[in-house]
Parts: structure tokens; sequence; C-alpha cells
């Protein structure tokens, strides 16, 4: 089963994984990337605490607050129609009370036009993520590198390398699907063990820099094109370079303006033959 051209729910995640059809997906942050990234095919679109970085020029996404998520998450449902919206809780919120986060969560969806939440980590945060699938909020869940707690890890580091991380990591994911998410972003885990999540998993699995077993794949929007981002993980692959022809469409046009070539004839508006005589007092003017 493919989800090319039809509209993406849960039941199709379900379908892919069981048909071994591999899942894209791909973050979005305005109605013009979603609109692209729908165009291209993506599956889901992950509205991501990344554009924290990658949007809103912080230096990591632990800055980033719900009104943030919420207004790039209604600019991306605008422009979206096919793939599944996903927007992340952002720092702390999952960590708050019970109702704090469901509050926080429901307003992504009701507010915001997401289908889904996605949260980072595993304990502390389980029952705030079965609280929020018994209120009928999708969650997606996401383990291994969780860039909300980079400063607890110590950087960006891969994660599961020796035996006891990677059996946590596993164990973790069986909790999660056991609280009800519907998949599972792992990132920055080596092959190996996502190869054994995976297939231990009735849930797909979205991997970020996992390697090839996963169940499906996410990149950054602007990883991916070369957009702004001069960040170059081993396990990013640049698929165009957008950000370089956009260098180059802006330094003609300034050079252009420099040069008095543009704006030309052709993009130049003009007043009729006889209100120029009328404000002119008839006398006429003469156009450049």
């Amino acid at each position: 089963m493919s989800a090319q051209g039809n509209q993406v729910t849960l039941r199709t995640l379900d379908q892919m994984k069981q048909e071994q059809t591999k899942i894209a997906m791909v973050t979005a942050y305005d109605y013009p990337s979603a609109k692209l990234a729908e165009a291209g095919g993506a599956d889901l679109l992950l509205v991501g605490d990344s554009l924290g970085m990658v949007v809103l020029g912080y230096d990591s996404t632990v800055r980033v607050t719900l009104d943030e998520m919420l207004h790039h998450t209604k600019a991306v449902v605008r422009g979206a129609t096919r793939p599944l919206v996903v927007t992340d809780l952002p720092f702390l919120t999952a960590h708050l009370s019970r109702e704090e986060a469901l509050k926080a969560a429901g307003r992504l969806l009701q507010e915001g036009g997401a289908q889904a939440v996605k949260v980072e980590g595993c304990n502390g945060v389980l029952e705030n993520i079965r609280a929020c699938v018994e209120a009928g909020i999708p969650v997606m869940g996401h383990i291994g590198l969780t860039p909300q707690s980079v400063h607890q890890l110590g950087g960006y580091r891969i994660q599961g390398k020796d035996a006891d991380s990677a059996r946590r990591l596993m164990e973790e994911a069986k909790r999660l699907e056991e609280a009800g998410i519907f998949a599972l972003v792992l990132e920055c885990v080596p092959e190996e063990v996502a190869e054994r999540i995976t297939g231990g998993l009735t849930i797909p699995t979205i991997g970020i820099g996992a390697g090839r077993a996963c169940d499906g794949q996410v990149l950054v929007y602007h990883d991916l094109l070369q957009y702004g981002s001069d960040l170059k993980p081993r396990f990013v692959k640049a698929y165009a370079r957008t950000g370089e022809e956009a260098v180059r469409g802006i330094s003609r046009y300034v050079q252009e303006v420099r040069e008095g070539m543009f704006p030309g004839e052709e993009h130049t508006f003009h007043l009729h033959a006889s209100v120029v005589d009328r404000l002119y007092g008839g006398k006429g003017r003469e156009r450049p």
C-alpha cells in the first residue's frame, strides 16, 4: 500500500508497517513548507520544536514555547491536506501536571489543527501520555537522542551504544507502546538497536540517524534542502541546494537594483494618458 494520493491516518500508518511500505516524514514550519512537502509526497508532517533552531535562531529547542508551536502549527495545517500533521509538545510541557499536559496537547489539536502530538522521553511522561491517549489525543513517542534533554545528555550524542543503554531503549520502547503511542521516533541510535526495537513493536518506528531498519524516516526540511541550515550531521542527506540558489537569486536582484535595471518597464505601472494630462494640467509628462 502507498499513502500517495490518500489522506494519511493512523490506520494508514499501521497498514504501511504491515505491508512494509516505508513511511516518509518531513518537518514543516509554515504554509509554504507544508505545501511543498505535501506536493513532494510526504506522508507525515512534523511541526518540530526544531523550528526554534532552524526558523527562530535559538541555540536549542529548549526555548521554544507552546504559543510558538501553536503559531507554526496553524500555518502548517493551512498548507497541507493529505499528510498527517504531528506537533511537538515543547520543553517541560509533558512533565507538568496531568491537567496542564492535557490542556497543552488539547490546544495543539483544537486551536492548532494538528492531528497528533509528539512527546520526547519515557520516564516521567508515561502517565501523561496515557492521559492524552485516553482523552482521544494521538501521541507519537520519541526516544534515543531527545533534543529537549540535550543539557542532561551532555550534548548531541549517539544513544544506546553499550548493551545496558541499548536494553534500556528497548524497554522504553515497549513501555511507550503499552502506554498507547501510535508510532515511535528513534533518533541517533545504532542501526542494530533500531532493528531490534522495530521488530519488537506492532507500531511503526520512524528513524533519524537510526539506520535502515526503521519503518520510516524523518528529516528536517531545512537540512534536506540545505536551506539556511549550517548543520551537517552525518545522518543528513541533502537532496537540493536551495540555500545556494536563493543566495544567487538575491545577489542578482541586489545587483540589478544597484544598476537601475530593476524595476524595468515590464514591472512598472502607468497612469492612462488622459489622467496624466489632468494631473499635469494638460501639459503632459514625458515618461521615462
